[in-house]
This record gives structure tokens, C-alpha cells and sequence, in this order.
């Protein structure tokens, strides 16, 4: 696995996050689950003032249930990686900790197999379902005990957002999230860096400074394994409150071609009508 696409996939599991950080500009008391409503978000990725990334988050979040769906597109960049069309949802319940998936699933529209990557959560179990199945599922494949408390990428980002079921309750980017993709099981370790003044074409102001590591536990094929060097880079993000959320709006990752940057260019929350 190269360096950019770790990056790319990293950014992809951590869009959203918040902040039990303290400063005079950060609102460190999230308004909670049914409080919430809806949230678009668009981002534009470039590497050397080339743009090579678009990606989009559609979340709605109610008292009892929430659904999203995202979009992560690339181009450009044949000369490291396939070109990725990628098209995520993902569904769940609503209880007292958290957010709770019951089904997951992508497709990669880029791609040849037609292979729709599904996931469904079965008492606290994520179990894939894969058609066509991969040709391999990693050596070791992701265990039963790897997979249980795991969650998809869509929901750890929510659940991130919101300040639900973090490891460290009460500090979070500060800790760890567990998380099944379908294939590969890995978590992100997410430090605490402080605050920056950050400006986006979504939002100006000051932002949480987030670190997130990849820790890969199992599921990976020796040829996409994370080499050291790509485990020791951190996935940088600043992180804006938003309406009792921090939402990230800007992104970085140092890779082996260069910085690439992801920006928010548009982002919307509305309140879910009384």
C-alpha cells in the first residue's frame, strides 16, 4: 500500500471528530445525538496544486436511527495507485452510548469486479459479506475477537463528531477507535495536538489540531500491508466546532509524492424540524 493511498484511507475513516479541547473559541460541550439533524460536507484533495480527490458526507442523525452516505472519488494519480470511485452507506440505531450499525456496505464503481464490500453487525460483531468474496481476506484474516466492538469507517466518524464511545471518555483525540472495513481490521489512534487558526472556503476560525496514527491488527495481504514508515506518519486534522460538533475542515498527510492537502469547500447543518 503506498503511502497516499494510507493517507487517503485514513482521511476517509476520520472525516468528522470532536474535541474535548479548552480555549476561549471552542464550544467543548457536544448538544448530543437527537440534537443533531443533518450535515453535508464536500471536500476538494490536491497534491503539488493538483486536484486528485473529491469527496462528500450526507449524514441525518434522529432520536432513534441514523443513515449516511459518502463519496470518495480520485484521479490523477495512475502512477501510484487505481483510480477510486468509491460509493459508501451505511445504517444504524441510536441507543445510549452511541451510534449502533446494523449494515454496511461499498462498492467501487473504478473498478472491473463489480464487488459490492458489505458488513453486517450481529451483537456487536462485524461480519462481511463480500460479492464477488476478495481472493484473500489477509494473512491473518481479521478473528472473530478482532471483529467484535468493531464498527465502519462511516459510523467511527459520527460517532467521533458527536463525542460518542470514545476510548478515553471525555478526552477526546485521545485515544483509540476500532475499525472493520470489510477486509482489513485496524485502529486510529487519535493525540491531541492544540489549537490552530485554520481558513477553509467552509469556515474560518480556530480548529482543533488532531493527530490520528493507523495501528493494523489483521486482514492485510503482505503486499498492502502499512510499511513502518507509513504507520510513524501521522494523518493531521483540524477540527471546527460546528453547531456542537467539530467537523474537520482541513486535512494533511506528508507521503512519499508530497503533501496532500484536503480542504472543506461547502458545509450545511440543518436542525431536524420539530
Amino acid at each position: 500500500m503506498t503511502s497516499i493511498r494510507l493517507a487517503l484511507c485514513a482521511f476517509a475513516s476520520t472525516l468528522a471528530l470532536s474535541s474535548a479541547a479548552t480555549g476561549d473559541d471552542i464550544d467543548t460541550a457536544p448538544q448530543g445525538v437527537t440534537d443533531f439533524g443533518q450535515l453535508y460536507v464536500e471536500y476538494a484533495g490536491s497534491v503539488l496544486f493538483l486536484n486528485v480527490a473529491d469527496i462528500t458526507v450526507n449524514a441525518r442523525i434522529t432520536e432513534s436511527s441514523y443513515s449516511a452516505a459518502a463519496t470518495f472519488t480520485t484521479a490523477g494519480l495512475a502512477a501510484w495507485f487505481d483510480d477510486t470511485d468509491i460509493a459508501a452507506t451505511t445504517v444504524g440505531y441510536v441507543n445510549g452510548s452511541g451510534l449502533e450499525p446494523w449494515r454496511y456496505q461499498h462498492t467501487n464503481f473504478a473498478s472491473n469486479k463489480g464487488r459490492v464490500v458489505g458488513i453486517d453487525f450481529r451483537e456487536g460483531m462485524a461480519v462481511p459479506d463480500v460479492n464477488p468474496p476478495f481472493g484473500s481476506m489477509g494473512e491473518p484474516p481479521a478473528s472473530d475477537e478482532d471483529r467484535q466492538g468493531a464498527i465502519d469507517p462511516i459510523t467511527v466518524l459520527l460517532n467521533v463528531a458527536l463525542a460518542l464511545n470514545f476510548e478515553n471518555e471525555g478526552q477526546t483525540c485521545n485515544g483509540r477507535m476500532p475499525i472493520f472495513d470489510g477486509k482489513a481490521r485496524y485502529n486510529l489512534r487519535f493525540v491531541n495536538v492544540g489549537l490552530d487558526e485554520v481558513r477553509t472556503r467552509a469556515y474560518r476560525g480556530n480548529a482543533l489540531r488532531c493527530q490520528a496514527f493507523l495501528e493494523p491488527i489483521s486482514g492485510y495481504d503482505l503486499d498492502d500491508f502499512p510499511t513502518d514508515d507509513e504507520i510513524r506518519r501521522p494523518v493531521t486534522m483540524w477540527l471546527a466546532p460546528i453547531d456542537g460538533a467539530h467537523i474537520p475542515v482541513r486535512f494533511r498527510a506528508n507521503t512519499a509524492i508530497g503533501s496532500i492537502n484536503i480542504q472543506a469547500r461547502q458545509l450545511v447543518h440543518r436542525p431536524l424540524a420539530d
